[in-house]
């Protein structure tokens, strides 16, 4: 084989070594779009898309492909080549002499054996491949507990700013009526003012549950990563399904003012208005119980897991690295072939040869060695702390998830008593047996119970989603780590 015919060999060897490498990973972003009515899984699956965090475990999963594939070129051969143009200049008693020369080379260097040590390495990168893997994974199960925590919380703003809504509607009606019984004589002037009183506050809560919406829809799209979000709807869930199905989603109105300063108009025949507005929150809400015992949801988390997967995994590896720092002990078998031509007198050579060698510093390596140990004993002491740390995790969020599913159904029969007392307090006032003290006292025990019963399901989804989340259970919607979108 001539030496062109070898260096076009090389170039091609090269080439399908360089046509090895990974594609670049193009991420795909998800947008919403205006009027879209998005599903608590729609915005999981947005997160998902957009979210930096993933994009950077996805990252990490393909650098350490990469270092899998660097531990695997220690198999291939090493290619040298080289070319120059040389001048030699000698000096003797009897004579001088010099002359320029071009001269050419290849070589190739092939590992034939190092008694295990790439072997070693190999199979080190390729746990921490998995344990890469696994990561990415626990990074898409806090970003689907992080996007349900945020869902809830709007849908729980909501069901708040409802709440107060009818809270301003019932004293609205209250003073209305109160001040025609005041134009009537049949009431005092503290009356009236008590109802103007209530009627501010009533207003002023009903603006910080709007605040706190807004905040939670802020909250919401910062999680999903969609800036400049245009107006959408969300859906209730089957553990947070209130009466009304589709939630406006908008911060488009987020400079409006309005005056709230102002009482309300009076109207004809104020005394008709004395039935209670009432806000059903409760009357379609439903949900089952959570599916698994405590027993079976801690046996869940230690199989799924990823994070402990992740840990169990670089615990292979650290192994892995333990046994390939104590093959350096071990010499290397390579073999060499080289090819070298001078222009001069069209000189050229070819050269082979096996070598047996090794080069260890014996203090060093036993120092490594130590240090391995440790990191190997380090590492399966994070295991056993992660494996109590679930235990205790897990249990905290289903004594809360058990304790609000009790909770929930005493609420809802606190919310109808309530609104029982407070239409005897009404109908009382109305015909002139009761004071105006028992009646603000019903309108605000049955107001307080509604928010106590709405914080008490919002509570409960999060615990539940913590309790989801702490035992790795597999999201509905699917993501490719390897997704070349």
């Amino acid at each position: 084989m001539t030496i062109i015919n070898k260096i076009k060999t090389i170039i091609l060897i090269t080439g399908l070594f360089i046509s090895f490498a990974p594609a670049a990973y193009t991420a795909e972003v998800a947008a919403v779009q205006k009027g879209m009515v998005l599903s608590i899984e729609d915005c999981i699956e947005i997160a998902l898309k957009n979210s930096p965090a993933i994009k950077q475990a996805r990252y990490n999963y393909f650098l350490s492909k990469t270092d899998v594939n660097l531990a695997k070129s220690e198999f291939f051969p090493t290619i040298g080549l080289g070319t120059g143009l040389y001048y030699n200049d000698s000096h003797t008693r009897i004579r001088n002499t010099n002359n320029n020369y071009y001269g050419a080379e290849a070589s190739i260097n092939q590992l034939i054996w190092n008694f295990g040590k790439t072997n070693a390495r190999i199979r080190m990168q390729k746990f921490n491949l998995i344990a890469s893997q696994f990561s990415f994974d626990n990074t898409v199960l806090s970003t689907i507990y992080t996007v349900k925590n945020n869902y809830y919380a709007v849908l729980a703003a909501k069901a708040a700013m409802d709440v107060n809504r009818a809270n301003v509607q019932i004293n609205t009606r209250n003073y209305q009526r109160t001040k025609a019984y005041f134009d009537e004589g049949l009431r005092s002037k503290i009356d009236l003012v008590n109802a103007e009183v209530y009627l501010s506050d009533s207003k002023v809560s009903l603006v910080q549950s709007e605040n706190q919406y807004k905040n939670a829809i802020v909250r919401l799209n910062n999680s999903m990563y969609i800036a400049y979000a245009p107006e959408y709807e969300i859906k209730n869930t089957e553990t947070f399904n209130f009466k009304r199905k589709e939630i406006p989603v908008n911060l488009t109105k987020i400079s409006e003012k309005r005056d709230l300063s102002k009482l309300p108009k009076d109207v004809e025949d104020a005394t008709l208005t004395s039935s209670v507005e009432k806000l059903d929150v409760i009357d379609s809400f439903k949900f089952k119980p959570f599916p698994y015992t405590f027993e079976k949801s801690v046996e869940i988390a230690i199989e799924n897991r990823p994070d402990l997967k992740a840990y169990e995994n670089t615990l292979k590896a650290m192994k892995q690295s333990l046994l390939y720092i104590k093959r350096q002990f071990y010499p290397t078998l390579s073999g060499s072939a080289g090819y070298n031509f001078r222009d001069t007198n069209t000189t050229n050579s070819f050269n082979m040869g096996l070598s047996l060698s090794t080069s260890v510093n014996i203090w060093g390596q036993k120092t490594e060695i130590d240090a391995a140990k440790i990191q190997v004993e380090l590492a399966q002491n994070e295991i056993d702390l992660l494996k109590q740390n679930i235990y205790f995790e897990v249990q905290a969020a289903y004594i809360d998830m058990i304790q609000l599913e009790k909770q929930i159904p005493l609420l809802a029969v606190k919310v109808k008593q309530t609104l029982e007392n407070l239409e005897l307090a009404d109908g009382r006032y109305y015909v002139g047996i009761g004071d105006y003290i028992e009646l603000q006292d019903a309108k605000v025990n049955y107001n307080n119970a509604q928010q106590s019963y709405v914080e008490a399901v919002y509570n409960y989804n999060v615990a539940r989603a913590a309790l989801e989340q702490a035992i790795a259970l597999k999201p509905d919607v699917k993501i490719d780590l390897e997704d070349k979108k």
